[in-house]
């Protein structure tokens, strides 16, 4: 691949351009937004300057709902010896596309994928030529995809440095409903509770609701785009968690109850709902996509100073120890925090006497 054209240039468009740009591809960027384009391209994304005739590969980094329209322009304009899109869901604009009537050979020509990878941000001032390293990026070819589209995708995903992983495009929409778009309303919903919280409660906020709150910082307008392609699917899984939720209420109204009966029915219910939130999370990958690992903590108490952090991997290293793991949970109204190191079990103890020599404070 020596050339390509970025259509939209916001965080996924904008990444995969400085990504490109960065090993040595010509890359041309578009955007309905030219000033947008000029952005991206003042970042070192590339060039917001037309081509002068087709480029290899044609990057459709728009919203759902304009995916279609936006391919099947560039196809008529003949802009590129491939087409992909980068759309957070496969099946819709697929069928949007087909459904506007173009030739097969045309149709031929595009592959659908979606660069699992992304942030609470927008924009191109919030793209990263790194973003995609390491992450799986989907591919969703038919039987009628050209070998040659297939290959400048697989190229694209190399030069990201990200990890190829073949789907059917519907099978691709119901996973990233389950693993994605119903978790991120979801953590919109328990966010939501504390709009208007009493201040003092917000202040007890701790890492367990700073993790669930997360990406429901994400921007909302975005957000409508990704659902509203792939509302079926999400409602669905959401239809389950409501279950699940009315029958949790139920186990609590029952263990307020003075009837013994009915609080062992409770517990028992709480208890099925907790297990079986055990068994799914032992199954979300680990370290490198690997099965997930167990792995021991050791707990330091650190100040809030440039440089603590630094010490304490140097001193992890300095014991032959590897992190493979870090969280850090601040203290409410101090200057400190506590850092969670996760290692394997059997380096625990040699962690914990190495930092207490060099005078950290451990919690136990």
């Amino acid at each position: 691949m020596r050339t390509a054209l970025v259509i939209g240039t916001g965080l996924i468009g904008t990444s995969a351009a400085l990504a490109l740009a960065g090993r040595g591809v010509t890359v041309h960027l578009a955007d309905h937004d030219p000033e947008q384009a000029r952005t991206a391209a003042a970042l070192g994304a590339g060039t917001d300057e037309a081509p002068e005739g087709p480029v290899d590969l044609a990057i459709v980094a728009v919203p759902p709902a304009h995916v279609a329209a936006t391919l099947a322009d560039a196809m008529h304009r003949g802009v590129a010896r491939g087409y992909l899109d980068v759309a957070s869901v496969k099946g819709g604009p697929r069928r949007d596309l087909e459904a506007l009537g173009l030739d097969p050979s045309v149709l031929s020509k595009y592959i659908g994928t979606h660069p699992m990878s992304g942030r609470e941000k927008s924009g191109p001032l919030a793209a990263t030529g790194d973003l995609f390293e390491g992450r799986p990026w989907v591919l969703t070819p038919t039987r009628d995809t050209d070998t040659e589209v297939l290959n400048l995708a697989l190229e694209l995903v190399a030069l990201c440095r990200a990890v190829p992983v073949v789907m059917d495009a519907d099978a691709h929409d119901r996973a990233v409903a389950l693993v994605s778009h119903m978790p991120h309303l979801v953590s919109s919903m328990v966010a939501a509770r504390l709009e208007h919280a009493e201040e003092t409660a917000v202040r007890l906020c701790g890492q367990g609701i700073r993790d669930v709150t997360r990406i429901a910082a994400s921007d909302p307008r975005m957000w409508i785009d990704i659902l509203s392609a792939n509302p079926g699917p999400v409602a669905d899984l959401l239809a389950d968690v409501a279950a699940d939720l009315d029958e949790t209420v139920q186990a609590l109204r029952a263990l307020q109850s003075s009837d013994e009966a009915k609080r062992r029915e409770g517990v028992t219910g709480i208890e099925d709902v907790l297990r079986r939130g055990n068994s799914g999370q032992i199954r979300v990958p680990g370290k490198h996509g690997a099965a997930p690992a167990l792995y021991e903590s050791v707990v330091v108490l650190i100040n809030d100073q440039p440089g603590q952090l630094a010490r304490i991997f140097a001193d992890a290293g300095m014991a032959g120890v590897n992190i493979e793991d870090v969280r850090i949970e601040h203290a409410t109204g101090q200057q400190a925090g506590l850092v969670e190191l996760m290692v394997e079990p059997k380096a625990a103890p040699v962690l914990t006497a190495a930092l207490r020599e060099r005078g950290w404070a451990i919690r136990q």
